[in-house]
């Protein structure tokens, strides 16, 4: 009994180990359609992407509304202050 036991063990650690390289073939090879694309990859593979340069005007109406909102939510006192 013991000895099927240990067998199974065995054969069962054996299955668990040789199942965790199998993702290395689950993949497929497809053609890239940004590939170049600066936007996504940047200038060159090794520098970050070029990102979208969103500048805002700012609206000073919204700041009342901000801390209105962020009174309600946390209450009175600093955003700074912690617990």
């Amino acid at each position: 009994m013991k000895r099927n036991t240990v067998l199974l063990g065995g054969i069962l650690g054996i299955a668990l180990m040789s199942g965790c390289t199998y993702q290395k073939s689950n993949n497929i090879e497809q053609s890239d359609y940004r590939d170049g694309d600066q936007y996504v990859y940047g200038v060159h593979p090794d520098s970050a992407a070029a990102q979208t340069k969103n500048v805002y005007k700012p609206k000073p109406e919204l700041d009342a509304r901000t801390a209105a909102i962020r009174e309600k939510m946390f209450g009175a006192g600093s955003i700074n202050q912690g617990n």
